[in-house]
Order: C-alpha cells, then sequence, then structure tokens
C-alpha cells in the first residue's frame, strides 16, 4: 500500500519518516521522496495516528488523488534540481516530469497551475535559484560553473533569472546569503 507525503524535500526527511513508521511499529517496504510503501493497508485509527505524527514533523499525509500528481510533480523538480542536476541536459523539464509522474504533460501542468496558483515552469526556477544560492554558498563553484551545471543557456540568463526573484545579484548573494527552506517555496 503506498501513501502520499507533503513537505518531504530531502534524504532527511525520508529518513525522518522512515523513524516515525520504525517507532509507530508501521512495517514499511521503502520511503521515497512523497511516498512511503507498507507492507499491509492502515486501519482508520492508525492512519489518523500516523497523519498527526506527520503534521508534527511539518508533514501532511495526502489523500486527495490531485494533491498526490501535485506533491508528485514537486518531488520530481526537487530530484531534477537538486540532485540529478545532469538530467538538466538529458531532459526537459516536461519529459523529466512526465516519466517520474507517469501521466501526460499537459494534463499535469494545468492541475498543477490550479492547485498551486503559479505554473510548473515558475516553480522549477524558483527551485533552481534555491539550488543557485546553495551552490553559491559553498563557495565551491564559479557562477559560470553553476550556470553550465544547472544548464542554463549563459551566465547572463541565470543572474538576470536570479536577479528578478531575489532582488539582488548572484554575486551580491555571496556576500549576504540566505536562503529558503524547500518546502516554503
Amino acid at each position: 500500500m503506498d501513501i502520499n507525503i507533503r513537505n518531504m524535500v530531502c534524504y532527511r526527511c525520508i529518513s525522518s519518516v522512515e523513524q516515525l513508521l520504525i517507532s509507530s511499529n508501521i512495517a514499511f517496504e521503502k520511503v521515497l521522496l512523497g511516498c512511503a510503501t507498507l507492507k499491509e493497508p492502515l486501519t482508520d485509527v492508525r492512519q489518523s495516528n500516523l497523519s498527526k505524527s506527520l503534521r508534527d514533523l511539518g508533514f501532511e499525509l495526502l489523500e486527495d488523488k490531485n494533491s498526490q500528481y501535485i506533491e508528485r510533480i514537486k518531488n520530481a523538480i526537487t530530484i531534477l534540481v537538486h540532485q540529478q542536476e545532469d538530467s538538466l541536459k538529458k531532459y526537459t523539464v516536461s519529459a523529466f516530469i512526465e516519466t517520474k509522474v507517469g501521466k501526460d504533460y499537459k494534463a499535469l501542468s494545468a492541475l498543477f497551475s490550479t492547485g498551486e496558483g503559479k505554473t510548473i515552469e515558475q516553480y522549477v526556477i524558483a527551485q533552481k535559484v534555491e539550488r543557485i544560492k546553495e551552490l553559491i554558498s559553498y563557495k565551491e563553484l564559479s557562477i559560470s560553473e553553476i550556470a553550465d551545471k544547472l544548464h542554463y543557456s549563459s551566465v547572463a540568463h541565470l543572474s538576470n533569472q536570479f536577479k528578478k526573484y531575489t532582488g539582488i545579484t548572484p554575486s551580491q548573494y555571496r556576500n549576504v546569503g540566505t536562503r529558503n527552506a524547500l518546502d516554503c517555496i
């Protein structure tokens, strides 16, 4: 049985959910970003308890199909931008999302826009800006190397997009540097 969970954005989230399932004596096969595969269905009482425990950790158990698809889209984008940057050069965002979510991109795009009040493209840009902030804060790569890593056509394109979303240039950010939590984007 699969359950869908909102606000899982990193490996620490996966670990937190795994620990919660273990401490709740809920047998599971695997936990991935946004979902967990349980070995058996939950009773209503156990599901309610799990839902409360997840909320206490900042997560949310998703039961609505549309919310589940939206969360799967967000998780695919998080994986693409934060974990598999090489895929940005191999796939279009739409092809990557279709592959990960298993549904036609046009339908997913309409669903996402309606549910989130912004387009998938806007969400991708916001995720890329947060990834740029992260990479800048590490001080290991130049802006040019970051632009290449995140598949921007040029440093100017990266800088313009970054400034549009943050109000400052990447160079100014290097001196100021504060980031948003990924689940708040």
